[in-house]
């Protein structure tokens, strides 16, 4: 991923959480790179626990439900009267 200074400085959440899933970040000022951010530990080494795709929260212990998103589906389907 490459940035412009100003976008590090407008959106740094964004960029350090980039970062910490494992992306490089090259930064750029006047269009010359200048810096590079890179993770201190790479995403291969979260356990899966940690990782974005885990479950959560309620979720985190429900052995019936291997993907939420399609629990959720069928759960607001009733709604739809």
């Amino acid at each position: 991923m490459v940035i412009t200074t100003k976008q590090l400085k407008v959106q740094p959440g964004k960029i350090i959480s980039q970062v910490y899933n494992g992306q490089e970040v090259t930064v750029t000022y006047r269009g010359k790179p200048r810096a590079k951010i890179v993770p201190i530990v790479s995403k291969k080494n979260i356990d899966l626990e940690e990782s974005e795709e885990a479950l959560f929260g309620i979720w985190k212990n429900r052995k019936d439900i291997k993907d939420v998103e399609q629990y959720i589906r069928n759960m607001r389907a009733g709604r739809k009267l």
